[in-house]
């Protein structure tokens, strides 16, 4: 049996606003699935938005996981993030999900995977999935040469990406935190 995948999400911080915007490709091998899926959600009390890549099912375990953390430890963000990587890389269960997160409060954005990391961008832009590259490349070029809003470099890079990844398509789903 195939894993069923969702594929490019990207996340980024602009003019003091954090977005989060995701494609709505699901594949399993070179098939489509489904093109509306839905892979942010927003979390502890609408001040956390967190997105996937990977596998369906071990995100839906993932965001079950770092929502129980991010109310352990107050919506603290990072101590939730870290709790929760120490935790995936440990556990006998956990460490087979194929699966990585963006999180992202209105100050901070944050890359949480499988081994343990838990990394914050250099810039105020990150991207994971089969298109995480492109999208990262689109919006770092836009942030630089344009005066676009957060929210519209965030969904044009994800239609850059769209272009050249086959696991990737313009259905986007966006999320906001001002």
């Amino acid at each position: 049996m195939q894993n069923i995948y969702g594929t490019t999400v990207i996340g980024l911080r602009h003019n003091g606003i954090s977005v989060l915007a995701g494609d709505g490709q699901v594949t399993m091998g070179e098939v489509v699935m489904k093109e509306h899926a839905k892979k942010l959600r927003r979390l502890y009390k609408e001040q956390v938005i967190a997105g996937f890549a990977g596998s369906v099912a071990d995100a839906f375990a993932l965001f079950e996981k770092f929502e129980a953390k991010l109310d352990e430890f107050r919506g603290n963000l990072l101590r939730a993030s870290v709790e929760l990587a120490k935790e995936w890389r440990t556990d006998k269960y956990l460490r087979r999900l194929e699966a990585m997160l963006i999180v992202a409060s209105k100050d901070q954005l944050l890359i949480v995977s499988g081994n343990g990391d838990v990394i914050e961008p250099d810039g105020e832009v990150i991207a994971i999935g089969s298109g995480g590259n492109y999208a990262l490349a689109a919006a770092r070029g836009l942030i630089e040469h344009t005066d676009m809003s957060a929210e519209d470099i965030a969904v044009e890079s994800l239609k850059i990406a769209a272009g050249i990844c086959i696991h990737t398509n313009t259905n986007i789903q966006i999320e906001v935190l001002k």
